[in-house]
């Protein structure tokens, strides 16, 4: 999925709510994109952090047209 979409599900009343208290301690950057196969199977993902999400999500985006 989307890591966008683990910030929707870690609010209160939602599947991952403290999810953030598992591993010792976790961080959700809305910006990860998964890459599939032609099978539509996850073989990688993207992920970028370092400015606003509008401009990590173009890097990354950038960087699945590329792949």
């Amino acid at each position: 999925m989307l890591t966008d979409q683990i910030g929707k599900l870690s609010q209160p009343s939602e599947f991952l709510f403290n999810i953030e208290h598992s591993n010792g301690g976790l961080i959700s950057f809305p910006v990860g994109i998964p890459i599939k196969n032609s099978k539509n199977e996850i073989i990688v993902a993207i992920g970028v952090s370092g400015s606003s999400v509008e401009n990590d999500h173009k890097v990354a985006s950038a960087g699945i047209e590329k792949f």
